[in-house]
């Protein structure tokens, strides 16, 4: 005998499975989302703002009234009370980033395009000091700009409309780069830098920073998290220009007040401004006209108490090639015994501290200045 369902059992069965199958979907817990980055988000502030960097000051509200007691020249509604209108506008990021650096995006901007027409600042850290101001001071000598050293909106101007590349770029971290050798911490001691087999960079994170002219605060704010001794990452990093002068360099003049160096051609054209360190009150640099001896890229360093005025005796010390060795990646020889333009292990240094006697220089401005330089280059210590 045949049994017929109801048609109404008959249409529940079919749905069902339907029903369980869309049950199913619902129950399904929610696909997890991941929460913003803040170090990431505040990196990509960072790099916007640097891109993008003016010294035009914002048009005022309408709805909100001066300041009272707020002279009207170059000032906005919008300014805090002693903020000068003509100071860099970067969008400067207020999220503390790694290292708790607070970089202004407008002086990176500026620093880079400084580096990058042969101005350089030395260390490119968005924090501005003596050496950037040097930087300014030459670069507005040599386009006729009045001679102060400050940033102000004709510099960033000149400087901006010489160069509409962006100042930032993206870079793959390449097996070379984390090659090595790299030796952890660096001693103080050159009896125990002697006793390396190189005088290498800390770590791949050092190595990149002085590829790059940053500081290594820089590069940590604009790549939070980051391992840098990891080969294909891609991070951000600023686009510096050709590594190379244009020109040949005929002659060079060490500035002791000033700490500084340039680089002129034989028609006595400014090929290269570079921030100093020279000398000090008790081992000063050389006064007169001297000539190059010779250039020794990756050089030794030799410490021979019977030769120098400095250190305190001892037995002679010879210390192994490296870019943190005591004279850096390049030592170019002068005529006068014992003395050079070098390197430095400590960038961030230049012009801030005292040598023995020698010009010292970023490792890369000096590696710059002796891919241009010849032995009998006249130098003259002013």
């Amino acid at each position: 005998m045949i049994v017929r369902r109801p048609l109404r059992f008959a249409l529940l069965a079919a749905l069902l499975p339907l029903t369980a199958a869309a049950c199913g979907r619902d129950a399904r817990e929610p696909r997890a989302v991941e929460a913003p980055d803040p170090g990431a988000e505040a990196a990509s502030r960072l790099r916007q703002s640097i891109e993008t960097a003016t010294f035009t000051p914002p048009a005022p509200a309408p709805s909100a009234p001066a300041a009272e007691g707020v002279a009207a020249k170059g000032k906005t509604a919008g300014d805090q009370p002693g903020e000068d209108a003509t100071a860099p506008r970067g969008g400067a990021v207020s999220d503390a980033l790694p290292g708790d650096v607070r970089p202004e995006p407008a002086l990176v901007r500026a620093q880079i395009l400084l580096d990058r027409t042969r101005f350089s600042p030395g260390i490119v850290d968005g924090l501005g000091g003596e050496n950037t101001r040097q930087a300014i001071a030459a670069f507005e000598k040599a386009h006729d700009l009045p001679v102060d050293g400050e940033l102000d909106a004709a510099v960033f101007e000149r400087l901006a409309s010489g160069d509409g590349r962006r100042v930032l770029t993206d870079y793959t971290i390449t097996e070379a780069d984390v090659a090595g050798p790299f030796i952890g911490a660096v001693p103080e001691d050159i009896e125990a830098m002697a006793r390396l087999e190189t005088v290498g960079y800390a770590d791949a994170r050092e190595a990149l920073a002085e590829k790059f002219h940053m500081s290594e605060a820089l590069l940590d704010a604009l790549n939070p998290g980051v391992d840098f001794g990891r080969a294909g990452q891609t991070i951000v990093v600023a686009a510096n220009g050709p590594d190379a002068l244009q020109g040949e360099v005929a002659r060079i003049v060490v500035d002791k007040a000033e700490s500084s160096v340039r680089a002129f051609d034989a028609d006595g054209q400014l090929l290269a401004f570079y921030p100093a360190t020279i000398g000090s009150g008790e081992t000063p640099s050389p006064s007169g006209t001297h000539t190059v001896r010779a250039i020794a890229p990756r050089p030794n360093y030799t410490y021979d108490p019977s030769r120098v005025s400095y250190g305190e005796g001892g037995s002679k010390v010879v210390v192994p090639p490296g870019p943190n060795n005591p004279v850096g990646a390049v030592w170019i020889d002068l005529s006068r015994d014992t003395y050079g333009i070098h390197g430095t292990a400590d960038p961030a240094e230049i012009g801030k501290t005292a040598s023995s006697g020698c010009v010292r220089l970023t490792n890369w401005d000096v590696e710059q200045l002796a891919g241009a330089v010849k032995p009998g280059v006249e130098v003259r210590f002013t």
